[in-house]
């Protein structure tokens, strides 16, 4: 059983890989964008508005790791799919690997082309809490892509998503199911 975490800037294809690990793999993925946008929809229409997309994130993020609990209890592989920006959130993921021993991988997507990005951004269609294109200087691109928090101490994996899917898609899925102790927290 495994638990992954993804990462990664908004457009840079977690979601598409997400999706693709899931077919092969069986796991049942769990979407921030999707949770977060549910909370602020059910919000508005019990007639909350003006909900803070910063506060619904947390509460979003609280409703993911209960799902992500109750999925591994139940001996389920998980895919959390979100861009991975808080220390906190690499702390979730592992302790609750760890809680279910399940083996912890994180894939970190890649989009070095700011270009490519906003491109994906303007085509997807978009839910209510998901950024459209990004106007951020060539130059500082990098710093934003290294914003993403991973653990430390374990192995992760960088995929470049500006590839084909097809090139990566089978190194990911060799990643997720190689038996490696250094998989295991604690």
């Amino acid at each position: 059983m495994f638990f992954l975490q993804m990462s990664g800037f908004p457009g840079s294809g977690k979601s598409t890989l997400a999706r693709e690990i899931a077919k092969i793999t069986k796991a049942v993925i769990i979407d921030h964008d999707i949770v977060k946008s549910g909370l602020i929809e059910g919000l508005e229409l019990e007639g909350v508005h003006d909900v803070d997309p910063k506060r619904a994130g947390g509460a979003a993020y609280h409703l993911e790791w209960s799902l992500v609990d109750f999925y591994l209890s139940q001996g389920h592989n998980v895919i959390l799919d979100s861009p991975c920006l808080y220390d906190v959130l690499v702390e979730k993921g592992t302790g609750l690997a760890l809680k279910h021993d399940a083996n912890y991988k994180y894939v970190e997507c890649i989009l070095n082309d700011i270009h490519e990005l906003n491109n994906r951004l303007t085509k997807r269609e978009r839910m209510m809490t998901q950024i459209g294109p990004v106007d951020i200087p060539e130059e500082r691109w990098q710093e934003v892509i290294n914003r993403a928090k991973k653990p430390a101490h374990l192995p992760c994996m960088k995929v470049d998503t500006s590839q084909p899917l097809d090139d990566y898609l089978g190194a990911v899925i060799a990643y997720i199911n190689k038996p490696d102790h250094n998989d295991r927290v604690g």
